[in-house]
């Protein structure tokens, strides 16, 4: 998963643990808080009754002489008031809140109700009970209104927010994503890579972008000295190499020479043969990474293919191994070296011959790919490669297969090989393997322009 998604998704699930510890601290918050309205609105409420028993005195709302009490409430029955005229001397009270059921006509409710003990006029006259009660219906009504009106708020919040940081974490994450998609996700060579700055204001990613050039400065100057020793030693060695083989043919030709030192110089200019083929295809492989090969011919790959199978149709006929091919459609290189891709055609046909069963099969497709290019598999019906050893079977000088007497030849070059030529032509080379199922090479190349 990407680094910016993974951030999203954190993001995104801190935002709905915000939201579900609202939703269990919310409901008991907003129930206090639509209590303290409502009682905020009973002592608004008192205050007004009291100001209007002041002003007008009690006998306005009870005849005090038969202890009456006044009684008010709204049509609805959620709120009322009631005045009830107490003994001369009762103490006033001070404010208290409580809850109860009270019957209002033939009605029992819920109430929340605010009681005191006030005197009548400035403190003369009788003193009366005064008790202003709510519904606790509309207590609760105002509570889910509040409830849902804050758990809205907090979802809608936390969805702002989780777009607003996906949003920031995409801005904060572009010099990433070029440094990964330009400098690294299409390099297949260290010469390929681009040192130019990435844009970005940040100082992590720019030390992360000039340790990267750094780094691939020191690669590339060490990919380039070994081309160079490589391409040296190569030259070098050639020359000593041509004047060995070419003093033991004189002492071959020397009838004096014993038998048993003549059989050691045969021996010792096998040795020197295998020695020399391995020279020239060092330094085979540095011309090629070095691009000292011209790509200016028109290439089709069929009759490539038809003309390596004609070369080693002796050794296929020797181990009595079947070839199908199929190349439907054609595919033709424009820009390609001809005796570059036959060699490596060679290589990967030689290897289905050398490492098949006798009397094995060997199978050659060509199909062209859903992105305009091509691919050419070239398969056989051998032993297989070990999983293990997939990752390493372009690298140079590596054998994986078995070694003894009837072991074939090699020094483990000719998949290097073919994988540079693969890389000179812009094109990919991977192997396909299961044990006991034969081993696949597949040759892809990319849409020509």
């Amino acid at each position: 998963m990407r680094f910016e998604a993974k951030l999203a998704l954190s993001n995104a699930l801190t935002k709905f643990l915000l939201v579900l510890l609202g939703a269990l601290v919310i409901p008991p918050i907003v129930q206090r808080v639509a209590v303290v309205h409502t009682d905020l609105r009973l002592r608004e409420k008192k205050r007004e009754v009291l100001a209007l028993v002041a002003r007008d005195g009690l006998a306005a709302f009870v005849r005090e002489e038969r202890n009456e009490t006044y009684a008010d409430y709204n049509i609805l029955k959620q709120e009322y008031i009631s005045i009830t005229p107490l003994p001369m001397g009762t103490r006033a009270t001070k404010t208290r809140f409580f809850e109860e059921r009270r019957q209002v006509d033939k009605e029992v409710e819920d109430f929340r109700i605010l009681s005191c003990v006030a005197p009548a006029g400035n403190g003369a006259g009788r003193p009366y009970r005064l008790e202003i009660g709510s519904s606790l219906s509309t207590v609760e009504l105002l509570t889910d209104t509040l409830r849902w009106l804050a758990l809205w708020v907090l979802v809608t919040a936390a969805l702002l927010t989780i777009f607003t940081d996906m949003a920031f974490a995409h801005w904060l994450l572009r010099p990433l994503r070029t440094l990964s998609t330009r400098k690294l996700r299409s390099i297949s060579h260290p010469s390929e890579f681009s040192f130019e700055p990435i844009p970005t204001h940040t100082t992590d990613f720019r030390r992360l972008d000039d340790g990267l050039n750094a780094l691939m400065r020191q690669l590339q100057a060490a990919f380039e000295k070994e081309r160079e020793f490589m391409s040296n030693v190569s030259h070098e060695l050639l020359t000593p190499v041509s004047i060995l083989q070419s003093r033991f043919e004189n002492m071959l030709q020397d009838p004096s020479l014993p038998e048993r030192q003549a059989a050691q110089l045969v021996e010792s200019q096998r040795t020197l043969h295998r020695l020399r083929n391995t020279v020239r295809t060092l330094l085979l492989i540095a011309n090629i990474e070095n691009e000292q090969y011209l790509r200016n011919e028109t290439v089709p790959l069929a009759a490539t293919v038809a003309d390596v199978l004609e070369e080693l149709d002796d050794r296929r006929q020797q181990r009595e191994i079947t070839v199908s091919t199929s190349l439907t459609p054609d595919f033709v290189l424009p820009q390609a070296n001809a005796s570059l891709l036959h060699t490596l055609l060679r290589n990967l046909l030689s290897n289905a011959i050398k490492y098949n069963h006798e009397g094995g099969q060997i199978t050659v497709t060509g199909r062209p790919t859903p992105t305009g290019g091509y691919q050419l598999r070239v398969q056989d019906s051998g032993p297989g490669i070990a999983p293990a050893n997939l990752p390493l079977l372009f690298d140079r000088f590596r054998r994986f297969h078995a070694t003894g007497p009837s072991a074939p030849e090699g020094y483990g070059l000719g998949l290097p090989i073919a994988q540079t030529i693969a890389s000179f032509h812009g094109a990919r080379l991977w192997a396909e393997s299961e044990l006991g199922q034969g081993a696949t090479f597949v040759l892809e190349f990319g849409a020509v322009k």
